[in-house]
């Protein structure tokens, strides 16, 4: 049954963690964004984090998204300052159309540093993509 089913390569669909004040809090912290850069929606979404180093792994973090529209973005977690000197994975699954879609993202260990911020797609902000 595994053999059945079609995975295609994803593109136009980014992760990336921006570092950002909080509004309410007047902190500056690290936030992971799901980027969709297509002209069109993707749906049932759904995304599965976890960081791991040869020492350390953090526990498993789910979430889905019924929906994220063309040309748009949506937060998907504050991420600790300690997670950032791990490897930080994230599994995305979504459909695009009748597609099934997958891709395993990879945020590196100290990637995300404000030396290393650059312009994102979509996002009016600057940021870090994974990998």
């Amino acid at each position: 049954m595994k053999k059945d089913i079609k995975i295609n390569q994803v593109k136009g669909v980014q992760i990336a963690a921006i570092y950002e004040k909080h509004p309410e809090y007047h902190t500056d912290d690290w936030n992971i964004y799901l980027i969709n850069t297509l002209d069109h929606a993707i749906e049932t979404i759904l995304i599965v984090s976890e960081g791991k180093d040869e020492k350390v792994k953090t526990s498993v973090f789910r979430r889905s998204l019924k929906v994220l529209p063309a040309k748009s973005y949506a937060k998907i977690e504050l991420i600790q300052p300690e997670l950032l000197q791990i490897d930080n994975l994230f599994s995305v699954s979504f459909f695009d159309a009748n597609d099934f879609m997958h891709k395993n993202f990879i945020l590196r260990k100290n990637s995300a540093q404000p030396s290393k911020i650059t312009k994102l797609p979509v996002i009016n902000k600057k940021g870090v993509l994974a990998e």
